[in-house]
């Protein structure tokens, strides 16, 4: 069955590559399929952009310029805690850098020449599981904010703002938008975003921005995309 690419719309990816025409033409035909791509050519604005942006996927080569990807993806791990799916490349094949890959679990290991379509497999392979997890999480936030109001019937509602709910738990829509596609009156709008905004679930960020506090639904169940 053939990869639906179009999933990776869904994802910002990292890219570090110190050799800037690779980084340029590589990015160019990963915009194209990614929802956003990060292109950097060292270690110091890779933390920046971690530190700044969600991050869903790293393509990092092994050996920068005065750098070694593996030894910057194992410090993000064990002394920042962040475990993203990472996949190195290299125009090298020497044995080392894949069993040290290999101990750090590396989620793909691609050798330059960057042959795109592959480079698109592997990002479709690792993240596959990433959007089902999502979907899952979605289904279940779903389920809570339903619960937390009175008027169940507003179901359609519910399942307009979930759909369209960031990773982050932003949603950008307002009462007319929503009217477009869910037939319910302004009033009856409201009083849900009123009741959902009393429980601390929803709150208006900015203008024609809500937040989820997914903190007050059940922590147990809902947790961070």
């Amino acid at each position: 069955m053939p990869k639906d690419l179009n999933i990776l719309k869904h994802f910002h990816i990292l890219y570090i590559e110190d050799d800037r025409f690779l980084l340029q033409h590589t990015s160019d035909v990963l915009e194209d399929f990614v929802g956003k791509i990060f292109a950097v050519t060292d270690t110091a604005e890779a933390i920046k952009v971690l530190e700044s942006e969600r991050i869903d996927a790293i393509i990092s080569d092994i050996l920068l310029e005065n750098e070694n990807g593996i030894d910057f993806l194992e410090l993000l791990r064990r002394e920042r805690g962040i475990h993203i799916p990472t996949v190195l490349t290299t125009a090298h094949t020497d044995t080392q850098y894949l069993l040290d890959a290999i101990k750090l679990k590396v989620d793909g290991y691609i050798v330059k020449p960057i042959d795109v379509k592959e480079l698109l497999n592997t990002l479709y392979d690792i993240l596959l599981p990433l959007l089902r997890e999502q979907e899952l999480r979605r289904k279940n936030i779903i389920i809570k904010m339903i619960s937390a109001i009175t008027d169940s019937k507003q179901v359609e509602v519910v399942r307009y703002i979930a759909d369209r709910m960031s990773a982050d738990y932003v949603v950008n829509t307002s009462y007319s938008e929503i009217m477009e596609h869910v037939a319910i009156s302004k009033p009856t709008l409201i009083k849900i975003f009123k009741e959902l905004g009393e429980k601390g679930i929803l709150q208006k960020a900015a203008h024609k921005t809500y937040k989820l506090d997914p903190a007050a639904l059940d922590e147990d169940i809902i947790a961070s995309f």
